[in-house]
């Protein structure tokens, strides 16, 4: 190893094994690590290693590439078998540089070319720990029978969401209508799941209906049922909504797409806790809480006479807005490894994590269409992964061409597009820890391409 750089941040301890022949290294590596407050088990020989990691269990393993008797790859595999959620590093030399991106493929976390300082084995162990420690929250996350499909079970831990979090705790027992808003795939309806868990009404119903999706005379229809005879085909009862809704929750998604008439009758249902079926003589009384969500600016609508104002207090005795995913990145990382967890399950694939060079992609787009956004990203991922961790070739090209643009706007004016490229090329050779093959894949061009362009530039 090289000098000492700076110290990075200090990384929450983990347990660590260390594995490699060369016994001063081996020391070496375990006296850099322990100072990190991490407990750390060193073996030399890679065979009495694998015997402990099929006993005893460890945050990440930390291998020689090169070993006599069983050599870093054969021992990845194996320890894999015995432990699948533990991460790996390989450690290797740069002559070795295709075997450590075979190793990647294999389901290790990354690898550290040596010589390498001690700052970068702190920096990558923090992140391997990291990245364990994400998976192992992703997994607690798997919704219960009944959860919305594709939804998280928490809406996130960044400050933005655990605010919303806070108010949904408050207001959920109390009763009170709601009205959620916020961009499309912002997790409306998953809010909405969450006040009717966490309220008194939790045993009751939860029924769920998009205004949207219906015109006047159906909606009446879905919405206060009909008698038996009230129409040609109607040849029995048939309850409404708010009737299926009764001692629960009704969830209005897109209350904005509301015809008139329409808000005119469900007003008068919520203040008179009853309805009148199609056709029928006798109203039926009604207990339901009403949660409303839209992506209208509803208040305006409301001013403009395009919605009542007497049904939008009557919806909005609590307002709560669920923030763009831009607004809560802190979540990202944590969503998509919920969502690999979420879609490999469904899809039986052996995807296990998410490469660095993938997860930067992710973490730095802005996503427009938000949380739902990113789970389709990671559902088409999940998908197209021909081995255990997600790589750049698995995402949507458009990632990569935002993160080339911003890096553009970052430069500023006044460079050429030459400067440009051969700026964002050197950026991405150090984000793939100088490995050519992977460098060419975030970059969307083969090999022969990138030398060329390395020659070009001087690069080489």
């Amino acid at each position: 190893m090289t000098a000492n750089a700076p110290p990075g941040p200090q990384p929450e301890p983990g347990s660590i094994m260390v594995v490699d022949d060369e016994l001063p290294a081996l020391k070496s590596l375990r006296r850099i690590l322990e100072k990190e407050g991490h407990q750390v088990c060193a073996y030399s020989n890679p065979v009495r290693a694998l015997e402990l990691l099929q006993k005893q269990s460890f945050d990440v393993l930390l291998s020689d590439l090169r070993m006599p008797h069983l050599d870093g790859l054969e021992l990845l595999e194996r320890a894999k078998l015995a432990a699948p959620e533990m991460e790996v590093i390989i450690i290797t030399g740069y002559a070795s540089l295709e075997g450590a991106v075979e190793a990647t493929k294999k389901g290790a976390y990354h690898f550290l070319a040596k010589p390498f300082t001690p700052d970068e084995l702190r920096q990558r162990v923090a992140q391997a720990l990291a990245q364990k420690r994400l998976r192992d929250r992703a997994r607690s996350l798997r919704a219960p029978a009944g959860a919305p499909a594709g939804g998280p079970l928490i809406l996130g831990q960044s400050p933005p969401m655990l605010r919303v979090a806070e108010i949904i705790a408050q207001i959920a027992p109390t009763d009170c209508n709601v009205l959620l808003t916020g961009e499309s795939g912002t997790g409306k309806e998953l809010a909405a799941r969450a006040i009717h868990a966490q309220s008194l009404r939790a045993q009751g119903p939860l029924v769920a209906f998009n205004c949207a999706a219906f015109n006047q005379e159906l909606m009446d229809n879905e919405f206060f049922g009909h008698e038996k005879g009230a129409y040609t085909g109607a040849h029995q009862a048939k309850a409404g909504l708010l009737e299926a809704a009764q001692g629960g929750t009704v969830f209005l998604d897109e209350i904005g797409e509301m015809p008139p008439a329409m808000q005119v009758k469900l007003l008068r249902a919520l203040q008179e806790r009853e309805v009148l079926r199609v056709g029928g003589t006798r109203p039926v009384p009604v207990d339901v809480r009403v949660v409303a969500a839209t992506a209208r600016d509803l208040k305006a609508d409301m001013e403009a006479g395009a919605f009542r104002q007497d049904l939008y207090y009557r919806l909005n005795v609590v307002g709560l807005e669920l923030p763009r995913l831009a607004e809560r990145s802190g979540d990202i990382e944590l969503l998509a490894y919920h969502f690999l967890e979420q879609f490999r399950r469904r899809m039986k694939k052996k995807v296990r994590g998410i490469a660095p060079e993938a997860l930067a992609l992710l973490v730095s787009y802005a996503y427009p269409g938000n949380v739902r956004e990113l789970m389709n990203i990671m559902e088409r991922a999940v998908a197209l992964c021909q081995g255990q961790l997600i790589q750049v070739r698995d995402l949507p090209p458009d990632l990569a061409a935002v993160q080339l643009a911003s890096f553009a706007q970052s430069r500023g004016r006044g460079h050429t597009l030459e400067d440009l490229e051969r700026s964002y090329i050197e950026h991405i050779l150090k984000q793939a820890g100088g490995v050519r093959t992977r460098a060419a894949e975030i970059l969307g061009i083969d090999r022969v391409s990138l030398w060329r362009k390395l020659k070009k530039y001087g690069l080489e």
